[in-house]
């Protein structure tokens, strides 16, 4: 999915809206709201299976350690290697904080 297909008002309202969060409290509030406990899960698991897949961890260990199938995994690869460097983004400034 291109940026051109995802931008919208309401697109840029909501990550306002997230940008304007100031801390882990914060967040789990507005998400807890925003999204199902479901949603969430699905997208912290795909960023721990970029991390494992940016540390060279195997499918079957990353499916064992985080859960989530080799679908998921397969698709977080793409878009690790192919999208648009969001994933490498985040993962560079989380590895910097730590």
């Amino acid at each position: 999915m291109g940026r051109d297909k995802l931008q919208d008002p309401q697109v840029d309202e909501l990550f306002r809206a997230i940008l304007a969060l100031e801390n882990l409290d914060e967040c789990y509030r507005f998400f807890e709201d925003l999204c199902t406990t479901a949603e969430i899960k699905a997208m912290a698991q795909r960023l721990a299976v970029a991390r494992y897949l940016r540390q060279g961890v195997t499918y079957s260990a990353i499916a064992t350690a985080t859960g989530a199938s080799t679908a998921t995994i397969s698709r977080v690869k793409r878009f690790l290697n192919y999208g648009a460097d969001g994933y490498k983004l985040i993962l560079d400034r989380l590895d910097k904080r730590e």
